[in-house]
């Protein structure tokens, strides 16, 4: 692992019925609902250092903190953003931000770890 504070990426996502709250049951309004926001954030953090690791290392969640601040309708486009802002060892920390046009919609901070891919693996399946 290779990895300093300033990587970054964006992912884009063009609202489908699948990605509502009424899809997700998270809620009964068909708009963005919450836990896509919270993938498409942690998505952008997966993207930001895909190129600082191993090949043999991956990165895990271990907190999200999301404020989902505006409502999103089917059909329009969102992109979220992560930025790494903190590397403490393994421990990565990143700011995310998901905007709509000039809009913000969600804003917060995810935690991930790195881990060995296959020691990971097969912890998951000793479980």
């Amino acid at each position: 692992m290779t990895l300093n504070p300033g990587p970054k990426a964006s992912v884009t996502l063009e609202v489908s019925p699948g990605d509502t709250a009424v899809a997700l049951g998270s809620g009964d309004v068909a708009v963005l609902g919450t836990p896509r926001v919270v993938a498409l954030a942690e998505e952008a953090t997966v993207a930001a250092v895909a190129g600082g690791l191993e090949s043999s290392e991956t990165s895990v969640g271990t907190r999200v903190e999301i404020d989902h601040l505006a409502p999103t309708p089917v059909g329009a486009v969102v992109v979220a953003t992560a930025v790494l802002d903190g590397v403490n060892g393994r421990r990565l920390s990143f700011a995310v931000e998901v905007t709509q046009e000039d809009q913000v919609v969600a804003r917060g901070r995810i935690n991930r770890v790195v881990v060995d891919r296959a020691r990971f693996t097969a912890a998951a399946a000793e479980s």
